[in-house]
């Protein structure tokens, strides 16, 4: 099951207002809270930033053209000849129905996760002054999507996994330990540069690491 940006925001959302529903005031932490680590200058290597793909489906097909697979609009079916070559005459028609956007990566990570093939891009919206949301994007082989709930001084991790199927059903992995950097002077330009290092609770061990170089949109 492929969860679009704005459903999974939604998600995550309902996700994190469950976790909120038995605390006391507010003051009571969440199970799983990491405290966050502020820097005036994080280093580490973010040159994936630079780095950008077309959007799922979308390629370059033998012939040199931007064309589509599996997820191409049942219009540009006839625009191809029998080779998937796409006629010169319908190459300004094709590119209207297809989106060919140049997608820079946000994320760079390694997981020890369910139904994990990678993922490079890391979703952050502001929901309130102090309240960031993130999660990682789904993709046709990546099913698990690591979702945050940045606010003040913690942040709270956790694991979403959405099978393929109906009976796989939705599993929720609640983070047991880690650590989290962010970069304040970024932080401060609307922009959540960070590494961070999360364990959770599993029968085996389950993990996800990387860093993140994200525009934090506001709605």
């Amino acid at each position: 099951m492929y969860l679009c940006p704005m459903r999974q925001l939604i998600y995550v959302l309902s996700i994190f207002l469950t976790s909120c529903a038995g605390m006391t005031g507010g003051k009571k932490p969440n199970p799983g809270e990491i405290p966050l680590q502020w820097v005036e200058n994080l280093t580490g290597d973010f040159s994936f930033k630079d780095n950008w793909s077309y959007p799922e489906g979308v390629y370059r097909n033998e012939f040199g053209q931007l064309s589509c697979d599996g997820l191409c609009p049942p219009e540009t079916d006839e625009m191809k000849d029998e080779y998937g070559k796409i006629h010169e005459d319908s190459l300004e028609s094709f590119y209207q129905f297809i989106d060919t956007t140049h997608l820079y990566h946000s994320l760079k990570s390694e997981a020890q996760t369910d139904e994990w093939a990678g993922t490079d891009y890391m979703m952050a919206e502001r929901i309130s002054r102090d309240t960031i949301v993130c999660f990682t994007q789904n993709n046709a082989a990546t099913h698990s999507s690591l979702n945050l709930m940045i606010s003040r001084n913690t942040v709270l991790p956790t694991i979403v996994v959405t099978g393929i199927s109906r009976d796989s059903g939705t599993k929720i992995y609640n983070c047991t330990g880690g650590e989290m950097v962010i970069d304040k002077k970024s932080w401060n330009e609307g922009i959540l540069k960070a590494t961070f290092d999360f364990e959770f609770h599993h029968s085996e061990k389950m993990y996800w690491r990387g860093n993140i170089y994200a525009v934090i949109e506001t709605k």
